[in-house]
């Protein structure tokens, strides 16, 4: 099974720029206000309450046997962050991590998020394996950024969201792209400004993490770093 991870900040836009090409060139094929319901695949849409402002998809060609929706925390679930997919061997679970904003303003709010988290992904792994994706909102390590020294303190590369980050692989789970490419750099997210995609000045701020016990149902792994559309890049794996 492949499974690909693609923050298209908005993605009428991003039909625009290459999303439907891509989506047929990696699958093999190819609501109203979607514009895109692939043949042979089913939709879920959680959208947040505050339109345009957050939300997450999934595009599935296997039927899951469960899907639930957000985690149970209304805050973060108003803004339609999180579906969990449950399959015959797995959870699936994408995320959309809050940011906390330039001014670090909600803070608070991300380290409580992260708590609940990794809480609700540690009751999932005691009934099955669990893969968890998406844009997690952090850099790492200093290989997962450009200009580490620079960009300590900011936004997404905060020692209190790397602790949180660190904290989540110490419980049990592993970043498969950091496993499978101890040293290699790539990044997945750039910024618009000072032609930052082009000198690829980024961060890797997308994940695929599993737990240690389905580490080796884990393939392969991709960045799809030459992928425009958005400020960030595809992601991918491929599961036994």
């Amino acid at each position: 099974m492949k499974i690909i991870s693609w923050n298209v900040a908005g993605l009428r836009a991003c039909l625009k720029k290459g999303f439907e090409d891509f989506f047929n060139e990696v699958t093999k094929l190819l609501e109203e206000q979607l514009e895109f319901i692939p043949e042979n695949y089913e939709h879920y849409l959680y959208p947040a309450v505050r339109k345009g402002y957050s939300g997450t998809m999934i595009y599935t060609k296997i039927e899951p046997l469960n899907v639930v929706y957000g985690i149970n925390d209304q805050e973060y679930d108003d803004e339609g962050r999180t579906i969990t997919m449950e399959f015959d061997d797995f959870y699936l679970v994408t995320c959309y991590v809050p940011n906390i904003k330039r001014d670090l303003s909600r803070m608070e709010s991300r380290m409580r998020f992260e708590d609940v988290m990794r809480n609700y992904l540690l009751d999932l792994t005691k009934k099955k394996n669990v893969v968890y994706c998406g844009d997690l909102n952090v850099a790492h390590e200093e290989i997962d950024i450009k200009n580490a020294k620079a960009n300590r303190g900011n936004a997404g590369f905060t020692d209190e969201e790397r602790a949180k980050m660190t904290e989540l692989l110490n419980a049990g789970f592993i970043d498969t792209f950091r496993y499978f490419n101890k040293d290699e750099v790539k990044y997945t997210w750039w910024s618009y400004m000072g032609k930052a995609r082009e000198n690829n000045i980024g961060w890797r701020i997308d994940y695929f993490i599993t737990n240690k016990d389905n580490i080796n149902n884990i393939k392969n792994t991709m960045i799809y770093d030459k992928i425009l559309g958005s400020d960030h890049c595809p992601i991918g794996i491929e599961i036994k």
